[in-house]
């Protein structure tokens, strides 16, 4: 009878533990960057993960220009403060006199979740330079009888 029990209140706490993270899963983001001047806008769509109400998304490969990692806590109410951290794909993509293919750059990102959806955007930056780049998360469905 006890392990009867033992079982049960393992299943409630596993169940319990999954209520409280209803952000948790995997989930797409839409990078969009408008043009701006003679700077070229792009889209980027970044496949991202959360699990405990840590978010991860990452565009290309690490160390080589075009990767984008993003990370950060969402909290219980859906705010959250992501960072992004970078390298440059191309100077026709960038802002900024100096700004070369490869360069590291990094901007926070605020944002907020929904259990389904949610919005962010990275500010302007000095607005001389920088250009206000939007973001869509939206999370996927995950297929019956598998977990993320």
């Amino acid at each position: 009878m006890e392990r009867i029990f033992v079982v049960c209140a393992l299943l409630l706490v596993s169940t319990l533990s999954r209520a409280a993270d209803p952000y948790d899963g995997t989930w797409r983001t839409k990078l969009t960057c408008p043009a701006k001047g003679s700077t070229q806008g792009y889209i980027w769509l970044i496949p991202s993960f959360i699990q405990g109400s840590q978010f991860r998304g990452e565009h290309g490969t690490a160390g080589e220009p075009g990767y984008l990692l993003i990370v950060g806590k969402i909290s219980a109410d859906g705010n959250a403060k992501l960072s992004a951290n970078g390298l440059v794909a191309s100077r026709k993509y960038a802002r900024g006199i100096f700004t070369t293919k490869g360069d590291e750059y990094s901007y926070d990102i605020k944002a907020h979740f929904n259990s389904t959806d949610g919005t962010g955007t990275k500010g302007a930056g000095l607005g001389i330079v920088g250009r206000e780049c939007t973001f869509e998360f939206t999370k996927q469905e995950t297929p019956t009888g598998l977990t993320p």
